[in-house]
């Protein structure tokens, strides 16, 4: 079966595996996503939900961040890790906001690239998710290590890692693909020992097989395995 063919079945498989997949970061606008967004590096999704609902509340629009004291944006932040830098991303992003779009977050990947603190991720997360453009595909710790187990890549870096995705995976999917693999990542294709023997998608993974032969998968439990929400 070819890489082309693979994908195929996997765009047919895993929203029946997955169908409730969406972006797990809490968000009403497109502002309240990017910051979101900006925060999670390094941190998981549960925990930047945990910091957004007084964050947001507190500063409701751009230039609320922009002329928002470092500290005390620190403090308000400090539990997602990197507080420092992220404090300084958001308010050098949100005075960009506001000198070069009238405080509103760009619908485009070269504004929003051009942001301060904005690479193509946080950009993919935004243009996918709150304006439902598909304008690149997402990479992050899931997405790259379940593409390289499903051999869809060799590569390493992030960028390249969606280069080769792009030209696989159908447009229209770029969006749902990101999180199809983040919730397969997170639910079943563990970094350290996935849990290939009950994984839905074995059969078009060809790494899944080499784990359970060498060890590497997670060994057979008494019990039903959990079921992926």
């Amino acid at each position: 079966m070819t890489v082309r063919e693979r994908v195929t079945q996997l765009v047919e498989v895993l929203p029946e595996v997955y169908p409730g997949a969406h972006c797990e970061l809490d968000f009403a606008n497109p502002l309240q996503l990017l910051i979101a967004t900006i925060l999670s590096a390094q941190c998981t999704d549960k925990r930047v939900n945990t910091v957004t609902p007084k964050l947001f509340a507190r500063y409701p629009d751009a230039k609320a961040y922009a002329r928002a004291s470092q500290e005390v944006l620190e403090t308000g932040i400090r539990s997602t890790g990197f507080f420092r830098n992220k404090a300084k991303s958001i308010r050098a992003a949100a005075a960009a906001l506001e000198e070069r779009h009238g405080g509103k977050v760009p619908d485009c990947m070269e504004a929003l690239h051009a942001l301060p603190g904005v690479g193509r991720k946080t950009a993919n997360v935004v243009l996918g998710n709150a304006f439902g453009k598909d304008e690149g595909v997402v990479v992050d710790t899931h997405v790259a290590r379940l593409s390289q187990r499903l051999r869809l890549t060799r590569q390493t870096e992030a960028e390249k890692i969606e280069a080769d995705l792009m030209k696989i995976v159908p447009r229209k999917h770029w969006t749902m693909w990101s999180h199809w693999l983040i919730w397969h990542g997170r639910r079943r294709c563990f970094a350290r020992r996935p849990d290939c023997r009950h994984c839905e998608i074995l059969r078009l993974c060809p790494s899944g097989k080499i784990f359970i032969r060498t060890g590497e998968a997670r060994p057979e439990e008494s019990g039903d395995a959990a079921s992926a929400p």
